[in-house]
């Protein structure tokens, strides 16, 4: 298993920061491991809904099933995926509103067999993505 999180406080409502996070047009603006939606986008956000992403992780494509775990508008969305060689993949995006401005932290971990022979590297790389994620995402939202 390897487990990675990345926090940053973006100087924007939390509102405003969980549009971009939903707006998935614009996904691939911020995300710097999403590379496309097969099928689209999220048809519809809400707990059970499922959705393809192609993501690149450590220089490798994967494509993923996510299926939405928990969702709590403008503070919560967790979501589950399935992706190659029998990894399990968990987001979890967590916005905590102070004013104006918000602190979003996303936490991540990654479960399967393959995971455990590259796990220190995996949680290296993943963890820079995100905070480099959340780094673009706070410079979009202002």
């Amino acid at each position: 298993m390897a487990d990675v999180s990345a926090e940053a406080r973006i100087g924007a409502p939390a509102e405003q920061v969980w549009a971009r996070l939903v707006d998935w047009p614009s996904h691939g603006e911020w995300n710097t491991t999403h590379t496309g939606f097969p099928k689209g986008g999220p048809q519809s956000l809400a707990v059970g809904g499922t959705f393809q992403e192609n993501l690149k992780l450590m220089g490798f494509p994967a494509e993923v099933v996510w299926t939405i775990a928990e969702l709590e508008p403008a503070r919560v969305l967790a979501i589950r995926g399935k992706g190659p060689m029998a990894v399990d993949l968990a987001t979890r995006y967590t916005l905590i509103p102070d004013g104006d401005t918000t602190t979003v932290r996303i936490d991540g971990s990654f479960t399967g067999a393959a995971v455990s022979l590259m796990a220190g590297k995996l949680k290296d790389s993943a963890t820079a993505a995100l905070s480099e994620s959340l780094r673009k995402l706070d410079a979009l939202v202002k």
